[in-house]
């Protein structure tokens, strides 16, 4: 008999893709179940290493459609939910803003209210954990961080949408009683990252020899945390967190885009054997995007003296092993950056 049966939404992605493989290894009496509508950021190569274990299972399914997630409760009998499946671009929330609200808030009030039914109010044992993100707090300036209290000021469609259904989850905790914990994460990094993101799309422009585009002058801040790490304190608040609270989960670490990019600049071409300073030519500053915000820095105190969880990977070492990875799996990269990919990035980069 199996101890736990988790449902993990979004479990093809980059993040999700981590928590799979580290719950599926970590726990070899739970049933962990992936459900994962495998839109373009969602591949399952992501998870070749662990998708024939015995306690793992994977379930082609949307977070939107009611019947499927129903039934998914019920065969599987689901006590526990981590969920993941999200719009998460703020770019593309920008160019299109009605599906990051319908994925990211009526999906999650659609898996909120199987959670409910499946589990008839028998509340005990059961768990909803919903991941949200930093960028709920809006912007701050040069000194000071977020912490759990700090009030929600989203300043995108990506993070109103977020913003939104965090509440909705506080809301079935407080009306319904659901069993339900948050916490909100800072930028993450490393091995499987769609380069639609900042560091997978410097470091596949630099294998390539493509332009660098960064937005503005580059001088917008953002707290730093390898995916692995993000991995564990997800694993920790699941299994530890308290019902109805919120923990941030942070790196201490702060960089500018442009210091980030230089830096990773510094380290492709090492490890491509370029000239020194032969990647950081490839510099290109295009349009800032509307309404860029320009700090992010979260405080993790709590989830550190509540929970006994603190960041492993500095930084340096973190962003090396990711390079590492993305020039030995140049297979993936290719693949993942085929097709509909191009066209998008031709329109959100060439002209502006």
């Amino acid at each position: 008999m199996t101890k736990r049966s988790i449902l993990i939404t979004g479990g093809a992605g980059f993040i999700g893709s981590h928590v799979v493989r580290l719950f599926v290894n970590k726990y070899p009496d739970y049933q962990i179940v992936n459900y994962d509508k495998l839109t373009y950021a969602g591949n399952l190569e992501n998870l070749r290493d662990v998708e024939k274990s015995a306690h793992y299972k994977f379930v082609k399914g949307d977070i939107l459609d009611a019947e499927m997630l129903q039934k998914t409760f019920l065969e599987f009998q689901i006590d526990g939910v981590v969920h993941l499946a999200a719009e998460s671009h703020v770019d593309r929330s920008i160019e299109n803003p009605d599906e990051f609200a319908i994925t990211n808030i009526i999906g999650t009030i659609r898996l909120l209210n199987a959670a409910k039914k499946a589990w008839q109010n028998n509340f005990e044992g059961k768990r909803f954990y919903h991941i949200s993100t930093d960028e709920v707090y809006g912007s701050l300036g040069a000194e000071g961080f977020f912490t759990e209290t700090t009030p929600l000021d989203p300043r995108s469609p990506y993070s109103a949408s977020k913003a939104s259904s965090d509440q909705f989850v506080l809301a079935f905790e407080n009306s319904y009683h659901l069993p339900v914990v948050i916490s909100r994460c800072s930028n993450n990094y490393g091995p499987y990252h769609f380069p639609e993101k900042l560091i997978p799309l410097m470091i596949n422009n630099v294998i390539n020899e493509k332009p660098l585009p960064v937005y503005g002058k580059g001088e917008n801040i953002r707290d730093w945390l390898f995916v692995e790490d993000h991995a564990k304190a997800i694993d920790v608040i699941f299994h530890k967190g308290k019902n109805g609270e919120v923990y941030n989960i942070g790196g201490h670490n702060e960089w500018k885009n442009i210091d980030l990019v230089h830096l990773l600049c510094e380290i492709m071409d090492k490890k491509l054997g370029r000239t020194k300073g032969a990647s950081a030519k490839l510099i290109t500053y295009v349009k800032d995007r509307p309404g860029h915000d320009m700090r992010y820095a979260i405080n993790p105190t709590k989830t550190k003296t509540e929970l006994g969880w603190a960041p492993t990977i500095q930084f340096e070492a973190g962003l090396e092993k990711t390079v590492d990875w993305y020039l030995a799996n140049k297979e993936w990269l290719n693949h993942v950056t085929s097709g509909a990919y191009r066209g998008y990035y031709e329109n959100m980069y060439s002209n502006r």
